[in-house]
């Protein structure tokens, strides 16, 4: 199979490329389970939560909502850029048709990624021992396939699909390469799924689109649930092992979080992948926009400071979701701490605004 040649998938209005590369094994060892009681904790908690709130997206969601993909579907303030004086510079129908496409390369990973997590809740479904966890990993699965849905219905709808950015491509596919069941857990449901929660709910603040938010609420309440799993079924698990496989965790959870940090945070909040992620070019070359011209002024903004800060009422996915996640599990050993800190990666422990995504309420960041 992983010389199958090339080939070109239709699928509705996409074309999408399948390379060689595109298609791997997985080392992962199945697991049956004949002990079908399930258990009385946590898990099966979120089990329970899961079948109640089930949605059918063709039921709940106004799909006749008229969507002008011409137009900005997000506040133009909330975007990292709109404090780069280089964009204040631009006509304003510039700053909106880039508004316009940025948004459709950002609800492009999200559509992307949720095919990832789709896969890995089925490896999880597959591999996991426990028998609740199995329950529970296939509701997930489910979610996923729904949200794998909604997406690709809503890109339909405003015509505009980029390309995975290769950095989440590489961050999903090593977490579906990976030869244990605790590893697809941390990968998903720790660090991709922080990472969505986060940039959903500053989503879901943003847009001016009803439809979208409809869409993004919805799916935030699934995916505050899969984040729970990740630290109810977890985090007892990982207390247990032994100190060699904790620490083998804890390393497969740094270098997760280090390819995010290089690839998207530092040298700005697109960080310097933007250069050489493809979708991001064609969103500047869709907007008119010079590539030279917008990643100097990238960079004159970022060593002046005004890259820096978040807009307000957004909440940043690593300090407030991904770190804690990792570091109520005991991911983040004496060992790993050092590494965090020679890869100038800050560790936040602080849990309040992760607990309050996990009771599946949007949330805005505390004012500092």
């Amino acid at each position: 199979m992983a010389q199958a040649a090339a080939k070109i998938v239709k699928k509705g209005p996409w074309k999408v490329s399948m390379t060689p590369d595109d298609l791997y094994r997985n080392p992962m060892e199945i697991a049956w389970t004949f002990a079908y009681e399930l258990g009385e904790g946590k898990v099966e908690d979120l089990y329970k939560r899961a079948k109640q709130n089930q949605w059918d997206a063709d039921e709940i969601l106004p799909w006749d909502t008229k969507v002008d993909p011409s137009k900005p579907l997000m506040t133009d303030r909330s975007s990292g850029y709109h404090n780069m004086p280089f964009f204040q510079k631009l006509s304003k129908s510039q700053r909106e048709t880039f508004i316009a496409h940025s948004t459709a390369q950002l609800l492009s990973q999200f559509l992307h990624g949720e095919q990832g997590a789709l896969m890995t809740a089925a490896c999880v479904t597959h591999s996991v021992p426990d028998a609740t966890a199995k329950l529970y990993a296939a509701t997930q699965t489910m979610d996923e396939a729904r949200h794998v849905e909604v997406y690709a219905r809503y890109c339909d709808k405003i015509a505009m699909v980029y390309p995975m950015s290769p950095w989440l491509k590489s961050l999903i596919d090593a977490t579906l390469q990976s030869d244990r069941y605790e590893k697809v857990m941390i990968g998903m449901n720790m660090i991709v799924e922080g990472l969505a929660l986060g940039a959903f709910n500053n989503m879901y603040h943003s847009t001016t689109c009803p439809l979208l938010k409809q869409i993004t609420f919805n799916v935030m309440r699934d995916e505050s649930r899969h984040v729970s799993f990740g630290y109810a079924y977890l985090g007892p698990l990982i207390k247990k092992l032994p100190e060699a496989d904790r620490e083998a965790l804890a390393d497969f959870a740094f270098g997760a979080v280090n390819l995010i940090v290089e690839a998207t945070m530092k040298g700005g909040s697109q960080g310097l992948a933007s250069k050489v992620d493809p979708g991001f070019l064609e969103v500047l070359d869709n907007s008119g926009i010079d590539q030279n011209d917008f990643f100097a002024g990238l960079k004159e903004a970022t060593e002046a400071g005004v890259m820096q800060e978040l807009p307000p009422g957004q909440i940043h996915s690593l300090k407030d979701l991904m770190m804690p996640a990792l570091a109520r599990v005991g991911l983040i050993t004496p060992r790993v701490r050092r590494k965090y800190e020679d890869a100038g990666i800050p560790i936040s422990e602080d849990l309040h605004i992760l607990h309050a995504m996990e009771g599946g309420a949007p949330q805005l960041a505390a004012a500092e």
